[in-house]
């Protein structure tokens, strides 16, 4: 019989399926052929199964996970880290987050996306779903796409829009008209979604700051062209309370109202959702996008996640936006996905740390309608995945259970090599296509500029603080 080639082996390390047996795998190699994962298998098994293989990467000692999944962000806030701290949601918005939004232009979009992409490929990322904001000029959210095609990250892209709401503070500087809104996305549909690995969705800021037309409007776009529709649900109590004053509901029943249900619709924060709310999401099969470094940093609440998972609602980790974060870092947001539940129900079994790596795998994956691509490593899937080696941190040292240590002892210093479709996108910690030092470079530049102009502050010199007022 003759052998088959392959283009990559990764040799004799433990593999993290996240499979539906929730395999473990020691000793085992894994084969990727055409951007997909081809065989798995035993130690040495597979080096002597294939009549040539491209590359050969050494796993010994090493974990290979499933590449993690970023189910919210705003990558151009990368370039305001630092910026917004010690604010609620309200004041951090309206004096800072607003006001860079107007002044965005497409060199910061780019430069604030490619310098948070970086960032989140050290963390193990493969997969990051961006909610580009509203925007003052043409075509910001083209900056996004061409940054993830840069990288060679699985990128979806939102593409925000507000239109209404000026009475609860938004800028009319980023509203625009309705038509105007739907011949973008139109134009960006057809321009990239399915090509390259880039998927674009609609995402409307909030339905407070959304007409009932608009809203409307987008739903025919995504029956139209089957894709996906993102919104903040109920991050603070004001999305409640302002989406009843403009349209006589709070946000998450507007929903059901609207007919903007079912598992393409992904609600992202979803920090207070009553019981009813719950409900509605798991009859409609609708998904969650959980941000808990976000909801802590602003101190908007602890999302009820234990009970979406009891009620049986598929829900992904994110790190929102960098502004409301100051990180990319989805190791961290393993870490603290735990820790918040376990502090907050004061139960240290309410969510384990294997449950905590489905969500940021195999969970991200079926918010974005993707779980028979990615989120586990299985044969036939896409080959992301990326390689952790414990021993090149005492952060994650010693090593005896490989998901406790990803979880609880992670670090971005032990990811030593990612691959996106089959493309090894960094080996030995060192992003290949990109030059990193220059993208670091930039975005400290572009980032005071912007900074400077929307009059966001100088926090360089900002006085020692104790207690904030």
């Amino acid at each position: 019989m003759e052998k088959i080639n392959i283009d990559l082996l990764i040799k004799n390390g433990t593999i993290v399926t996240v499979n539906e047996e929730k395999e473990v795998l020691k000793s085992h190699s894994l084969a990727i052929k055409n951007n997909k994962i081809y065989d798995i298998g035993p130690k040495n098994e597979l080096s002597n199964k294939y009549n040539k293989i491209d590359k050969t990467i050494n796993a010994e000692g090493k974990i290979i996970f499933p590449g993690l999944i970023n189910t919210h962000n705003h990558l151009f806030q990368t370039l305001l880290k630092g910026l917004g701290d010690d604010m609620v949601l309200s004041d951090w918005f309206a004096n800072m987050t607003a006001p860079s939004a107007i002044h965005l232009r497409s060199k910061d979009v780019y430069s604030g996306a490619r310098l948070g992409i970086a960032e989140a490929i050290h963390s193990g990322t493969t997969t990051m779903f961006d909610y580009m904001y509203p925007q003052p000029q043409p075509k910001l959210t083209d900056e996004i796409v061409t940054a993830y095609k840069d990288f060679g990250i699985r990128g979806i892209v939102g593409r925000g829009m507000m239109n209404t709401g000026q009475q609860f503070g938004t800028p009319t500087e980023i509203m625009q008209e309705t038509q105007d809104i739907i011949n973008d996305v139109e134009r960006l549909v057809d321009k990239y979604h399915g090509k390259d690995n880039i998927k674009i969705w609609v995402a409307p800021a909030a339905l407070w700051s959304s007409s009932e037309q608009l809203l409307k409007k987008l739903w025919e776009l995504v029956e139209k062209y089957n894709i996906g529709l993102s919104v903040h649900i109920s991050e603070t109590p004001f999305d409640r309370k302002a989406a009843e004053e403009l349209h006589g509901l709070p946000d998450a029943e507007l929903l059901e109202k609207f007919n903007m249900v079912g598992p393409n619709v992904l609600m992202v924060h979803c920090v207070h959702l009553n019981e009813r709310d719950m409900r509605m999401a798991q009859y409609y099969d609708m998904k969650v996008s959980h941000n808990p470094v976000s909801n802590m940093y602003l101190a908007s609440g602890v999302a009820p996640i234990p009970r979406m998972i009891e009620s049986g609602i598929d829900v992904g980790l994110a790190t929102d936006g960098a502004a409301s974060n100051n990180s990319q870092n989805m190791i961290e947001v393993l870490k603290f996905t735990a820790l918040l539940q376990k502090v907050n129900s004061m139960d240290p079994t309410i969510l384990t740390a294997e449950k905590v790596l489905e969500m940021a795998t195999i969970g991200g994956a079926k918010t974005l309608g993707m779980e028979k691509e990615i989120g586990s490593i299985e044969i036939g899937k896409k080959a992301d995945f990326f390689i952790y080696d414990p021993a090149l941190t005492a952060q994650s040292t010693p090593m005896h259970n490989p998901v406790s240590t990803i979880v609880y002892s992670g670090s971005q210093v032990g990811v030593e090599t990612v691959v996106i479709d089959g493309n090894i996108i960094m080996e030995n910690g060192k992003i290949i296509k990109v030059n990193e030092r220059e993208v670091i470079k930039e975005g400290q530049k572009i980032a005071d500029e912007l900074s400077k102009r929307a009059h966001t502050g100088d926090k360089k010199n900002r006085k020692w603080r104790s207690i904030a007022f």
